[in-house]
């Protein structure tokens, strides 16, 4: 690679401006789609899951914790058939962005994810609302391999590992966008001037397809692609599987890169993306009391003896769910779950954000570091460090303090590993096999983390007698951080090599 006195950003061209922001904005609202899925999944779970069956004789309290296992249950059989439908869109996605182009490809990817994201606004049961997530994951998993092979094979080799790191970190923009719009709705629906707002959110995610008309009628296709679409239509198949394990040296690069993946991806969907519901969990005795007592001086206020004593007995259940309200009493809670919610929903919000904005310097610092101490020792640095924070962060959070100061630390060594992997994925492969190489290691590990929010909710079940199983289970699961550890010594070392012909 060579090396220039000048700035990385100083020796892009307009074209190159454009192309990098076309790319940053499909994966942006890739990222925003699945941010809003993580914040509406436990409100449409609520919804959708509305009665337990074979309980009859069961105490309010026994039935109000069956009902919430089965919403967690169903909405991690959700994220599971997400990550799934992810990893099939990658796979095929994949080989078609080597094949048909990056540009038209893209185009596909980003009206598929579109359409059915919008679609989960109107799901009417959990397994409607799972089918709708699977076929949005599909077009989810195709856009990032296109997208980075697309930037790595535009940019000047100078400029490309910042490049890469900067369309990466920008993702986060789009998960600070879905955390700012459940916010926003949070608090209409705290007023009462909305409900169901998670069928709002989904409509909003409808809102990308428009970029795929900008796409479509400016972006050109890389020349790298271009030639190798000419001279490989005779030598060498383009955007193929057995192509790319026939040869040796690819295939231990795929099947490496491949854990090396998977050690990240378990990580944020297993573990991260549940901090959100990890604060609704903490939070939920405290702003019910919160609310309760508000309500209390306004009724007292008011003067409103009845409902002031129904306020009471809800707070007396608080500390003692064994207790059995009246029937005007559930009348009391049910007019003021709304106003818990939507707190609750901006606790969430709040998470989601200070995740995310660690999480962004984290990916724009990765590119930098890589290039002064190299690819696999920053990678090193980033496993071993998420490891640590991740299980300190769901060992102690607790307090609102946490959440500013020690949730962006976890957000930033964990997203950081995926701009590595925008960076040192298409550095593994040849053009003719770029996109199908870099689909494969991101998202064929998906398959296996597919299984890591079941795993997690099978360990919840071990810690049922805890407060807080999702803690205790997210702490156990950040071992696998250890396997992109281990693949590390295995994998080629490419800072400052340019890309593979």
């Amino acid at each position: 690679m060579s090396s220039s006195p000048l700035p990385w950003y100083r020796l892009l061209s307009r074209y190159h401006w454009f192309v990098l922001i076309v790319a940053a904005l499909g994966w942006l609202f890739d990222c925003l789609d699945q941010q809003l899925f993580i914040l509406a999944r436990p409100a449409a779970m609520k919804d959708l899951v509305t009665e337990v069956v074979g309980m009859d004789g069961a105490s309010a309290d026994e039935i109000a914790k069956e009902l919430e296992i089965q919403r967690r249950s169903a909405g991690d059989f959700a994220t599971s058939l997400f990550i799934a439908g992810w990893a099939t869109g990658g796979l095929f996605f994949g080989v078609l962005g080597d094949r048909i182009g990056r540009a038209r490809t893209m185009v596909i990817t980003i009206l598929m994810y579109s359409l059915f994201t919008g679609l989960s606004a109107i799901s009417q049961s959990t397994f409607d609302f799972a089918i709708y997530r699977f076929l949005t994951g599909l077009g989810v998993g195709g856009e990032f391999a296109v997208g980075v092979a697309l930037v790595a094979e535009v940019m000047p080799d100078a400029a490309r590992p910042y490049a890469l790191g900067l369309l990466q970190a920008l993702s986060a923009v789009g998960n600070i966008s879905a955390a700012r719009i459940n916010l926003g709705l949070c608090v209409a629906e705290e007023q009462g001037l909305v409900t169901s707002p998670w069928r709002i959110m989904f409509m909003v995610g409808a809102v990308p397809a428009l970029l795929a008309l900008v796409i479509r009628s400016r972006l050109k296709e890389p020349e790298t692609w271009q030639k190798a679409s000419l001279v490989n239509s005779t030598q060498k198949q383009l955007g193929s599987y057995r192509e790319l394990f026939r040869d040796r040296k690819l295939r231990k690069h795929a099947l490496l890169g491949l854990v090396l993946g998977c050690s990240g991806i378990i990580g944020l969907w297993s573990i991260v993306f549940y901090t959100p519901d990890l604060v609704r969990s903490v939070q939920r005795k405290n702003t019910t009391i919160e609310v309760y007592t508000a309500e209390l001086r306004q009724a007292e206020s008011d003067g409103n003896t009845d409902r002031a004593d129904h306020i009471r007995q809800l707070l007396l259940f608080v500390d003692d769910p064994r207790l059995v309200l009246a029937p005007d009493s559930l009348a009391v809670q049910a007019s003021l779950a709304g106003s818990i919610n939507g707190r609750l929903a901006r606790w969430a919000s709040y998470a989601s954000i200070a995740v995310n904005i660690g999480g962004a310097m984290g990916m724009f610092g990765f590119g930098p570091l890589s290039q002064r101490i190299g690819r696999k020792p920053t990678f090193t640095i980033a496993f071993l460090a998420a490891m640590l924070v991740t299980a300190l962060v769901f060992w102690t959070l607790r307090d609102f303090w946490q959440i500013w100061i020690m949730v962006p630390v976890m957000g930033f060594f964990q997203m950081s590993i995926f701009a590595g992997y925008a960076i040192y994925f298409p550095e593994l492969f040849p053009t003719h096999l770029r996109s199908t190489g870099t689909s494969f290691c991101y998202n064929v590990g998906r398959f296996v983390a597919a299984f890591g929010p079941i795993i997690k909710s099978s360990l919840e079940s071990q810690f049922a007698h805890t407060d807080e199983p999702i803690r205790y289970a997210a702490m156990a699961m950040t071992t696998v951080f250890l396997l992109g550890v281990v693949v590390l010594p295995f994998l080629p070392e490419t800072k400052g090599q340019p890309l593979p012909e």
